[in-house]
């Protein structure tokens, strides 16, 4: 049985919305997992009882502090040692769970994590993902998406390394793709930073490198793995969020436009840590959260945790 963790607090329709998804995940699941609500009790057991369901389908630990999303995410995890991320990773920590899921300060769930269970040996910084809807059917990964604003050629180098373990290990994309993102194609194009980090991972034998893409080539099946620097890649999450919404406000329906949907894909693991931690759009709803503990269950099962500290 997986023992996976909820921050019952952590969203902005918490805690009902993350009660009513994991009431989804444990029907759907069964005995393969074992659910366990961290935050306030009183407000859980209000949001089960207004959902209609079964506390005793859910183990909860009780904390009486939330970290907000206004709250600066060092001080808060230094400073509320009883909110519900502080204590998710002092539970994940101690092997009481099998994997932490929050939808709260994105921030603080990264600095907990490297608080915690620490980096990977040999992780100079660990990443977060986005899954990239493709036209033709399939999906690759961008990472990544805002944990690193700024990334020397060898943090991308390694993102390559994990993106291209979480696609083929999670994602079962075999023999994954890896692009370095660039403003074209020609190994001599794009920054400093751009050009070094080509010249390691052409040269590469942990993963297949297919040169440069643009971001013109993000969306069409011309790498599995699309890798760059957080400020970059939060950009491009934040602007395919938005054509996603604005086209959907005008009523504009497509298959492929519903497949940016993040409901379907609930959460992304944050890699290069000691143990599987999935981080949740902060308007998670009830599908959102279900999917976000499908994810944390089958990153469990994947072992992509142990698969990552063997290559590094």
């Amino acid at each position: 049985m997986i023992r996976i963790g909820l921050d019952a607090m952590g969203g902005d329709f918490a805690p009902l919305e993350a009660i009513r998804g994991s009431m989804e995940a444990a029907n759907m699941f069964g005995d393969k997992i074992r659910i366990t609500l961290i935050g306030d009790k009183i407000s859980i057991l209000a949001a089960l009882k207004e959902a209609g369901g079964d506390e005793a389908l859910f183990d909860i630990v009780h904390t009486d502090q939330v970290i907000s999303y206004n709250d600066h995410p060092a001080k808060a995890i230094m400073q509320k040692k009883n909110s519900s991320i502080v204590v998710g990773f002092a539970m994940l920590k101690n092997k009481e769970l099998d994997a932490f899921a929050s939808a709260g300060n994105t921030g603080a769930v990264l600095v907990g994590a490297i608080m915690s269970i620490k980096t990977i040996e040999g992780i100079i910084r660990p990443s977060i993902t986005t899954v990239i809807p493709k036209v033709d059917g399939g999906f690759g990964i961008l990472l990544d998406v805002g944990a690193n604003v700024d990334c020397r050629p060898d943090v991308l180098y390694q993102f390559g390394i994990m993106g291209s373990l979480l696609c083929e290990h999670v994602y079962k994309i075999e023999k994954p793709r890896v692009g370095l993102i660039n403003i074209g194609e020609e190994k001599e194009k794009g920054n400093l930073v751009a050009q070094a980090a080509y010249l390691l991972m052409e040269e590469s034998e942990d993963f297949h490198f297919v040169g440069n893409i643009e971001g013109r080539d993000l969306f069409i099946d011309k790498a599995d793995v699309a890798v760059c620097d957080g400020f970059t890649g939060n950009v491009v999450l934040k602007t395919a969020e938005s054509f996603f919404y604005i086209l959907k406000k005008r009523g504009v329906k497509d298959d492929y436009l519903e497949r940016f949907n993040y409901e379907d894909y609930g959460g992304t693991p944050i890699l290069g840590v000691n143990a599987p931690v999935m981080i949740g759009h902060g308007i998670s709803n009830s599908k959102a959260f279900m999917n976000m503990i499908r994810m944390s269950k089958e990153f469990v099962e994947s072992n992509l945790i142990e698969l990552i500290k063997k290559r590094f």
